[in-house]
């Protein structure tokens, strides 16, 4: 990967970190004090952090940087796969509209190819930037703002005398004890049932350090992280907030604010939220990123008022095409030859005949039979997850079917009844 002069790449390492945090926090401004960043714990894998220099002596003042989480096992539909998570990006605003972006992502890319990552992953700050590099739209999720004591449908008979008998602790955060629990939870809850695609665990020790930590600079003015643990012989469910409250004359306002609120079970899940929707001196409740089809959308009695927010929520792109397909089980059968292009990886352009049964990981081989779709790597990662339909892609004219009923046959196989998400930024 080059860039033009001056510019240059050069590998980052840990004694930049004040220089790779200043450049961000020149990208993205905060109220926080460089010094005050620099107390949370480094998120950052190093190996596989890049940083352009400018200037014409090495060493000089950085202009770009960016990083690569490995994932070794991010949840596909029916499986896992090898996963390059692009992150903190940032061009310096002096130098910006000179190609280092697409530099950057060129450099990833070849990294995770390197690494044998199959997919990579990003979510965006500004959603209009990853489509021209290939990346397309995998995951979509919801955010509520809930009153208080909103209602809940009940849960049926077993269920709701289950998610009685279960008891609740609500604690100060510690992670030296509540950093595993939670983390096994969340882990678990993405491998339960059908799984959830898109559902990154923190799985490298810089991430799991950086989750677990609450240092003051990572707060937002607001109290120390709260958790609520549901238990039944073990930890079912767990949620983390953290409360602001204003007096007004008519009396409190305050405001909730969910980190993360995870489930293993219905009736922990339920009595969860039952927990969260009711804590004093609160009027509003402002949920985590939840996916399309959480059961909380299926127990508010009233959405409406909730104020759902639709967003993006997260960006993936193929890096190796058969590869990646393979790691993914199918939910329908097909046999289907798709055309496809890639701009920035050559190797995964042409024809691809993808051949498989229902619930089985399908064959993903070269071929030179005529096509029955062609589409760009963009649609086709869009699609990967489940959560965007190939049919809906081609109606939007971003997919061409020769064949109406390929199209109906590839569009089944590679959606998934759960729908995708990831639950946290990084």
């Amino acid at each position: 990967m080059t860039v033009p002069a001056p510019y240059r790449f050069v590998r980052l390492g840990p004694e930049r970190r004040r220089e790779v945090v200043g450049l961000d926090t020149m990208v993205f401004p905060t109220g926080t004090s460089l010094e005050d960043q620099l107390t949370a714990p480094d998120p950052l894998t190093w190996e596989r952090t890049w940083g352009i220099e400018s200037g014409p002596e090495p060493g000089g003042p950085l202009a770009a940087i960016h990083s690569t989480h490995p994932l070794a096992a991010y949840p596909v539909p029916g499986g896992h796969a090898r996963c390059g998570w692009l992150t903190w990006v940032g061009v310096h605003p002096g130098h910006r509209r000179r190609g280092l972006l697409r530099a950057m992502i060129a450099r990833h890319l070849a990294g995770c190819v390197e690494a044998g990552e199959v997919v990579s992953g990003l979510t965006a700050a500004e959603p209009a930037i990853y489509g021209r590099f290939g990346y397309g739209l995998a995951t979509r999720h919801l955010e509520l703002t809930i009153p208080r004591a909103a209602e809940l449908r009940p849960l049926p008979g077993p269920a709701a005398r289950e998610a009685a008998e279960l008891t609740v602790e609500i604690a100060d955060w510690d992670p030296a004890v509540h950093a595993d629990l939670v983390s096994g939870v969340h882990r678990e809850h993405g491998r339960r049932g059908l799984g959830r695609p898109g559902w990154a665990t923190w799985e490298t020790p810089a991430l799991a350090a950086s989750r677990a930590a609450d240092t003051p600079a990572l707060r937002g003015g607001l109290e120390a992280r709260k958790v609520v643990l549901v238990r039944g012989a073990e930890v079912r469910a767990y949620a983390t907030f953290r409360r602001s409250l204003a007096w007004e004359a008519a009396g409190p306002t305050g405001v909730v604010r969910v980190g993360g609120a995870v489930g293993l079970d219905p009736a922990a899940t339920h009595r969860l939220w039952r927990v969260l929707l009711d804590l004093d001196l609160m009027t509003t409740i402002r949920t985590p990123m939840l996916a399309l089809d959480d059961p909380l959308l299926e127990w508010l009695l009233d959405l409406r008022r909730c104020s759902p927010t639709y967003q993006d929520n997260s960006w993936l792109r193929l890096v190796d095409v058969p590869g990646a397909l393979t790691a993914r089980t199918l939910a329908g059968d097909v046999d289907v030859v798709l055309e496809l292009t890639d701009d920035l990886l050559p190797a995964s352009a042409g024809r691809w005949r993808l051949r498989g049964r229902a619930w089985d990981h399908p064959e993903v081989t070269r071929t030179d039979d005529a096509a029955h779709l062609s589409l760009d790597v963009r649609e086709l990662s869009a699609a990967y997850l489940g959560g965007t339909s190939l049919a809906a892609l081609a109606r939007a004219g971003l997919v061409a079917a020769a064949d109406p009923g390929a199209l109906a046959a590839a569009s089944t196989a590679l959606s998934w009844p759960v729908a995708p998400v990831v639950d946290w930024i990084f």
